[in-house]
């Protein structure tokens, strides 16, 4: 399973602390901005965010991870810095559907 699927499947479910965690989900906006900026995807026509290169987003997770890892880092039940982090990463990679095929669109492949 890739680190942006991984990422996904134990992160997307926070989404639906979004509806009563207010100060959870401004964290959240504030690491996705943060990762836009680290991937050089932060603004684009009309001050609306490019899409993030899949390749770029999901060797940064990589590296997010491994450091984690090396941590020896464990999911709390609140939100740290980690959790905020990872589900921002989830929320990227479901807000432009990274892990679907689509040849139409070079961005989901980094071309």
């Amino acid at each position: 399973m890739s680190p942006l699927a991984r990422i996904s499947s134990a992160f997307a479910p926070r989404f639906a602390e979004f509806a009563f965690e207010p100060a959870f989900t401004a964290a959240v906006d504030q690491h996705v901005a943060e990762i836009r900026e680290r991937l050089e995807a932060g603004g684009g026509p009309g001050l609306v965010p490019r899409q993030p290169h899949r390749e770029h987003l999901a060797d940064y997770a990589l590296g997010f991870l491994d450091a984690l890892d090396e941590l020896d880092w464990r999911e709390p039940v609140g939100h740290d810095y980690a959790v905020c982090r990872l589900t921002a990463i989830s929320w990227l990679v479901e807000r432009h559907s990274l892990l679907e095929e689509n040849p139409e669109n070079p961005e989901n492949t980094g071309g």
